[in-house]
């Protein structure tokens, strides 16, 4: 076990320390705004009723649920906090509003997703760490602490982050796939503890959005924000620990 120091604040009793890693450890903005306006623009071939250009009255909306505006994501928006999955299933309502039977709008959503995700390859090439990561893990190793990464992304873009970058320190992680909890189930931190033989009470998760916040809480975790992800700081939570550099985070015996 060990203490992790950030400004004034202290984490006592750390074993683990399960990180987000879209907005976290990787910076998105780009990448999110590119793959966003892919889908877009796909969904608008197939359905004129969407289209329309990114600032007209018929488009706008679908691009404002992405969480996209002026071709800038919102840190808290679906695009950058959302699963694959919950995206799909966004898209998909759009072309339900337009007149398209569901499983119809399922299959047509699932396709431009698909489409503009290979359009988007390698996203890990694409999607840059972090500065101070490697420092940080390397730290956190030294100090005996496991290092884990829990992503909304797919299970193979988050191995693809882990293997581009050769970050070897990183012991456990899971993404988005069908034979694992989603992120956000209540019962994710448990799982992911067990899976990396520590207890909640000894893990500290560090995120980007409400949603890691809200992991930690429910699994009564410690948590610490990180905004240095992207142009503009992201509101997490109230009252909120959180740094813009991992260079501010100190590991103590």
């Amino acid at each position: 076990m060990a203490t992790l120091c950030c400004e004034s604040h202290r984490f006592e009793s750390i074993q683990a320390v399960l990180f987000d890693k879209d907005g976290t450890l990787a910076r998105v903005e780009t990448y999110l705004a590119a793959v966003g306006m892919a889908r877009w623009q796909l969904l608008c071939d197939k359905e004129s009723a969407l289209a329309g250009g990114p600032g007209s009255h018929r488009g706008a909306p679908l691009l404002a649920a992405f969480g996209l505006c002026d071709g800038k994501v919102d840190p808290a928006g679906l695009l950058a906090v959302g699963s694959r999955q919950e995206n799909e299933v966004a898209a998909a309502a759009y072309l339900a509003a337009a007149g398209w039977d569901w499983i119809v709008a399922l299959e047509v959503a699932k396709a431009a997703f698909d489409e503009a995700a290979r359009r988007s390859q390698p996203k890990a090439a694409k999607t840059p760490l972090v500065e101070g990561v490697r420092p940080l893990l390397a730290r956190l190793s030294r100090a005996g602490i496991h290092a884990g990464i829990v992503s909304a992304d797919l299970q193979a873009e988050v191995t693809a982050f882990i293997e581009y970058n050769g970050l070897a320190e990183i012991s456990w992680y899971c993404g988005a796939s069908a034979s694992t909890l989603p992120k956000t189930h209540p019962d994710f931190l448990r799982f992911a503890c067990d899976a990396m033989g520590v207890e909640p009470s000894a893990t500290l998760v560090i995120g980007d959005s409400a949603a890691d916040w809200q992991l930690a809480q429910r699994g009564a975790a410690g948590f610490l924000g990180m905004t240095g992800g992207w142009s503009s700081a992201p509101e997490i939570g109230p009252d909120v620990v959180a740094i813009a550099q991992f260079s501010q985070i100190e590991c103590l015996p």
